[in-house]
């Protein structure tokens, strides 16, 4: 029987393999010469010149200048085409949609937020289609241009059913088969997925877990949740839901039932946004928010001897780290992470200071003493995660347009 093109060990298939070795050796080193390339990827000079011209005018590589300087002959710079994708992730909460976009490098290139006030139900496909082109205009794209959506929600989508569950705050997304909706409604690929998924998706990649295969990452702001990453992909489980710990049982919380027409729980009433709130008020923080009078009381932690103030933020800073590591205790004894990311407004609000008291209560109450972590991802942290997703599918995709 004859071969085909992409069959094992034919030509067709090592031109994709070294075609894409050429692109990545370019995404991460950036300008290369032709000799340098072939090096790199492991062929002949005359060879990387027939990929380099392969690639050239798939427009996946473009010329660079040139390199002067070193020894020798003046060599010609190849680089990525950048503008040969572009992406977009969408962070959406009950508020706003905010987008960006960035180009097949990763550069953003193009953002917009977009607000949702109110709570009565609209047209999820018209808000997002509104947010999206407002990104692309100020990246000087038009939607056609846009290779792929990830959308970050706070909720997770039911991969038996489609439909988007946890977020019953978020009004208009409860759609049936959201993500076919969402594709079809946009022109473009869109996958939907957890907002703190995501968030673990960044810091994996630039942030504290780089290298770690197994971790968790809690986030604490208005509400609870958590991303739980097994050999370096996060479990989702089977309904979506892995790392809802919102609505888990709590140690000092009174037992929670039916907790599908409360959309509450043990964990978010003990160490939610509006349970720290109010334990910073009781112990005379102030604030609107409890990230604000949080960081209140770390900053109190240094005041004048003689006040009171220290001993008052000392006694709301253990009290909070107690039910924090009570939380986590619970889920160490069944992951047993190698590491545990703390991140979202309430978490960074309590810094260094509150981060090592978790750490500490959480060794003194689980026998895996996993380390606890500040998250190191600036900026918004679902963004970067959905950009890094979106960014990983289309270089797949875009990589092998030379592929027979």
């Amino acid at each position: 029987m004859p071969t085909t093109a992409g069959a094992p060990g034919t030509p067709g298939l090592m031109r994709a393999i070294n075609d894409r070795a050429a692109l990545e050796a370019l995404l991460t080193r950036g300008p290369l010469t032709r000799p340098q390339i072939a090096e790199l990827v492991g062929v002949s000079k005359p060879t990387a010149s027939q990929m380099l011209a392969r690639l050239e005018e798939a427009g996946l590589v473009a010329r660079d200048g040139l390199r002067e300087g070193l020894p020798g002959r003046t060599a010609g710079l190849y680089r990525l085409n950048a503008a040969a994708a572009h992406v977009v992730g969408a962070d959406v909460t009950p508020a706003r949609i905010r987008v960006s976009v960035a180009d097949l490098a990763g550069t953003v290139v193009g953002e917009h937020t977009l607000p949702t006030p109110g709570r009565s139900a609209h047209d999820v496909v018209g808000r997002v289609g509104a947010a999206l082109d407002g990104a692309a205009a100020a990246a000087g794209l038009d939607r056609a241009r846009l290779d792929r959506l990830v959308v970050g929600i706070q909720g997770a989508v039911d991969p038996r059913t489609g439909k988007l569950g946890y977020a019953a705050h978020i009004p208009g997304w409860h759609v049936p088969d959201l993500e076919r909706t969402l594709t079809g409604g946009l022109g473009l690929p869109v996958a939907v997925e957890n907002d703190v998924n995501l968030s673990a998706l960044a810091e994996s990649a630039d942030g504290r877990a780089a290298g770690v295969a197994d971790f968790v990452l809690l986030w604490i702001a208005d509400g609870v949740g958590m991303a739980v990453v097994l050999n370096g992909v996060p479990h989702r489980g089977a309904t979506g839901g892995a790392g809802e710990i919102g609505y888990m049982p709590a140690v000092g919380a009174p037992l929670m039932r039916g907790i599908r027409r409360t959309h509450t729980g043990g964990v978010h009433s003990r160490v939610g946004g509006a349970a720290v709130l109010r334990l910073m008020r009781e112990h005379g923080f102030r604030g609107r928010a409890a990230a604000t009078a949080l960081a209140r009381a770390v900053a109190a932690l240094d005041g004048p001897p003689g006040t009171g103030h220290g001993e008052r933020a000392e006694a709301a800073l253990a009290e909070l780290a107690t039910r924090i590591g009570a939380t986590l205790a619970t889920v160490v004894a069944v992951v047993d992470p190698a590491l545990v990311v703390l991140t979202g407004e309430v978490l960074r609000a309590g810094g260094e200071a509150l981060r090592s008291r978790v750490e500490h209560h959480l060794h003194d109450l689980s026998i895996p003493r996993p380390p606890v972590r500040l998250s190191a991802v600036g900026g918004n942290p679902v963004l970067a995660g959905a950009l890094q997703q979106a960014l990983r599918e289309t270089r797949v995709a875009v990589f092998s347009r030379t592929a027979p």
